[in-house]
Parts: C-alpha cells; sequence; structure tokens
C-alpha cells in the first residue's frame, strides 16, 4: 500500500513538472483524451457539413456550366478570388453579418471547397470520350439521360479526386473556425495553455487521423461506383 501510494505521488510530481516545463507529456495526455473528443466532434461536424454543402453547389454549377460553356470563365473567377481570401479573414469578415459561430464557419469553408470542386467537375465532363458520347444518342438518349447515364459515371473518377482534395483541405482549414467561434480542433492548438506541445502533437494527430480516414471512405465509395475501373485494372 505504502508503495502504490509512493508510486502515485511520483507519477503527480512527474506529471506536473512535465506540463510546467511545457513538455510532451504521455501520462498527462492518457489521463487527459477526453477533453479532445467534444472539440474533434465539433471538427467532424465542420468538415462534414462544410464539403457536403460544397459539393452540392458546385456540383449543380458545374452541370450548369456543361451545357452553358460562358458559364465556365465567371464561375472559376468568382470562386477563385474566394478562394485566396485568407481564411482568417473571411471568419473576421463575415462575423459581423453572420456572427460568431458555426455558420460563420461553416459559410467560409463552403467558399473554400467551391473552386477546387468545380474544376474537377467541368474537367471530368470535358474529358468524356466522343465515341461515348455518340454511342448514347445512338441508343436514343435525351440530353438528361445522355448526361446522368454516361457523362457524370464516366467523370466520377475526377469528380471524387475533386472531392478527395476539398475534404482533405477542409480538414486543416476547419482547425482555424476557433476563431470564428465555431469550435473544432483549434480550440486544442490556441484556445488553451495547458500543456501547449501535448495539445499540438493529439491535435494534430487527430485532424491527420480525420483527414486520412475521409480520404479513405471516399475512395471506397469511388471504387463501389466505378466497378469498370477495377475491371479495367484486372
Amino acid at each position: 500500500m505504502i508503495l502504490e501510494l509512493a508510486q502515485v505521488e511520483l507519477h503527480k510530481r512527474s506529471g506536473s513538472g512535465c506540463v510546467q516545463n511545457d513538455g510532451f507529456c504521455p501520462d498527462w495526455i492518457a489521463h487527459n483524451l477526453d477533453r479532445y473528443v467534444d472539440p474533434f466532434l465539433q471538427q467532424v461536424v465542420l468538415v462534414l457539413v462544410s464539403v457536403a454543402t460544397g459539393f452540392v453547389i458546385a456540383t449543380a454549377l458545374a452541370l450548369m456550366a456543361h451545357r452553358r460553356r460562358w458559364l465556365v470563365g465567371p464561375i472559376i473567377g468568382v470562386t477563385g478570388v474566394l478562394y485566396t481570401i485568407p481564411s482568417l479573414a473571411a471568419f473576421f469578415l463575415l462575423q459581423p453579418i453572420t456572427g460568431r459561430g458555426k455558420p460563420t464557419a461553416i459559410i467560409a469553408l463552403v467558399a473554400y471547397t467551391l473552386l477546387i470542386i468545380f474544376r474537377n467537375v467541368t474537367t471530368g465532363l470535358r474529358g468524356v470520350p466522343a465515341g461515348a458520347r455518340d454511342a448514347g444518342r445512338g441508343l436514343g438518349f435525351t440530353d438528361n439521360q445522355l448526361l446522368w447515364k454516361v457523362e457524370v459515371p464516366l467523370a466520377l473518377p475526377e469528380i471524387m479526386a475533386g472531392l478527395r482534395i476539398a475534404s482533405t483541405t477542409t480538414v486543416g482549414l476547419a482547425t482555424l473556425a476557433f476563431f470564428a467561434g465555431a469550435g473544432g480542433m483549434g480550440e486544442r492548438f490556441v484556445g488553451s495553455q495547458i500543456v501547449f506541445k501535448s495539445n499540438v502533437v493529439v491535435a494534430g494527430a487527430l485532424c491527420v487521423l480525420l483527414a486520412v480516414a475521409l480520404d479513405l471512405v471516399i475512395l471506397g465509395v469511388q471504387r463501389l461506383l466505378t466497378p469498370w475501373t477495377r475491371a479495367g485494372a484486372a
């Protein structure tokens, strides 16, 4: 019993010293993992909502521009301008209009996905072989049937590639959503001064794991939706 108490006291002292010295403290991390749960879940929600919303908007714009090619230039111009705005500046510029919180962060994050996804969708649709279109027309497909049964399926690899890039990019940008009052892993990076090095390591690792997980999920969905690519590789 005395030995156990001595070990506990030694553990407390060593942990306290590590914290005071602002070091990397595995023991402290192991006993404080619960403090990362809520920020991580907030980060997941921010990323999923932003990427899903951006994908819907950008895809709709790309499909419209696919029919009216003159729209490609203006849309790329507008989304390009949005993409070049620094993320922190976007958060602060939106706050007087939308206030602090998740809506401000999501609006900014959605804006950063538009250019990436729009360009990949339009590139994928332009890359559909002319022979495939001719075959569809030969089968009597209308323009809408040709789009959804021929062009979009063949463009899926390029579309999903854009979605993967947008997802991993948004994971990184979402860490700055803390400055918009939306929470996320940025709270662990800069919102707490307790064991800064440990916060950086754990929060960074969780962000990397989230990015990798999303990338693998999207890649898996792509493989399910494009079985002909696996057959061709085989």
